[in-house]
């Protein structure tokens, strides 16, 4: 996670009203604001990878699939979030405007600077989320993916996947070869 930004303590409502009026992405926890870095070519290559191969195979389903500038909200942790990627299916979602609360699934693409807060604190915070079934983490450098699934008892189990499986995401019945995933980063 980045150091936090300048900024006095906000309300959820000031960082919303604040954040519409900033030439620079923030993420949200507690009322501090925290400024997020750019992507790498290979990061942002990797989740339009996701979000197009998502987005055909969601088509013409209640699903729909968001990315980068679109914010989720947790409102028991008082925290907003941009995901690279995540898939709700929620009508209330589909017409907000500023932040969603009801993702299936949520994919973030790990950078070095992130990759420890998008493992520890901001799974705890995403877990929150009730309608939220699996967590995707990639990784470019290892080309490796970790899928966390929640189960029918509430518990989150990793599902590994290495270079030539398939990434079968159950939470929107959806299958995603590693190539097309991995298309065009080198």
């Amino acid at each position: 996670m980045a150091l936090p930004v300048g900024v006095p303590i906000l309300s959820p409502e000031e960082y919303l009203r604040w954040e519409t009026i900033q030439p620079e992405k923030h993420e949200y926890v507690g009322g501090e604001v925290f400024a997020m870095g750019g992507a790498s070519r290979r990061h942002v290559t990797i989740f339009g990878n996701l979000f197009s191969a998502l987005d055909e195979a969601l088509f013409g389903t209640p699903y729909r699939v968001y990315m980068a500038d679109m914010k989720i909200e947790i409102a028991t942790t008082s925290s907003f979030f941009y995901p690279d990627v995540f898939v709700s299916c929620q009508p209330d979602d589909h017409r907000a405007e500023l932040a969603m609360r009801h993702p299936v699934l949520v994919a973030e693409v790990l950078s070095p600077s992130t990759a420890a807060y998008d493992r520890g604190d901001k799974f705890i915070a995403y877990r929150r989320l009730a309608p939220l079934k699996e967590y995707l983490l990639i990784d470019p450098d290892q080309q490796q993916l970790e899928l966390f699934r929640k189960g029918s008892d509430g518990l989150w189990e990793l599902h590994d996947f290495v270079p030539g499986q398939t990434l079968e995401l159950v939470s929107v019945e959806a299958t995603i070869s590693w190539e097309r995933l991995f298309r065009n980063v080198d």
